[in-house]
């Protein structure tokens, strides 16, 4: 069983990545970092709201990190994820510029980390079926 951390319970964390992590066998959404106490306690019990992102980075159970934070913060947050020795799984965009997303992907690379962005639409029957059609 993986292991994985939220950071962010909005729009993306609750409608999103939540459900799907609990939808995956083998993954088990252990902690997430939002204000929303109130709110994962109603729709996730079981699951602990961290007390910071560090308590989330610095457990040793939690394999990967989804980072669905606002976007402003999704370069801080993947690389100290990585740095922690995370997998990380960032909501779109990957980082403000393309420096920084440069600088996570050879940050991933050199610490044998996955890094990846959250790309739910390429799921779409409609995407499904361009992608059927191209080839």
């Amino acid at each position: 069983m993986k292991t994985v951390g939220l950071i962010g319970y909005g729009l993306a964390g609750a409608v999103f990545h939540a459900p799907l992590i609990g939808s995956v066998p083998g993954l088990r959404l252990a902690k997430i970092v939002t204000s929303r106490r109130e709110q994962v306690a109603k729709d996730l019990p079981g699951v602990t709201v961290a007390g910071g992102i560090e308590d989330v980075f610095s457990d040793p159970a939690i394999d990967s990190v989804v980072i669905a934070s606002p976007s402003a913060h999704h370069y801080e947050h993947a690389r100290a994820a990585l740095l922690a020795g995370k997998h990380v799984v960032v909501d779109k965009p990957l980082a403000i510029t393309s420096r920084e997303g440069g600088e996570l992907l050879e940050l991933a690379a050199s610490r044998g980390r996955v890094l990846s962005v959250f790309q739910n639409r390429r799921w779409d029957n409609d995407f499904l079926t361009v992608q059927h059609a191209i080839k």
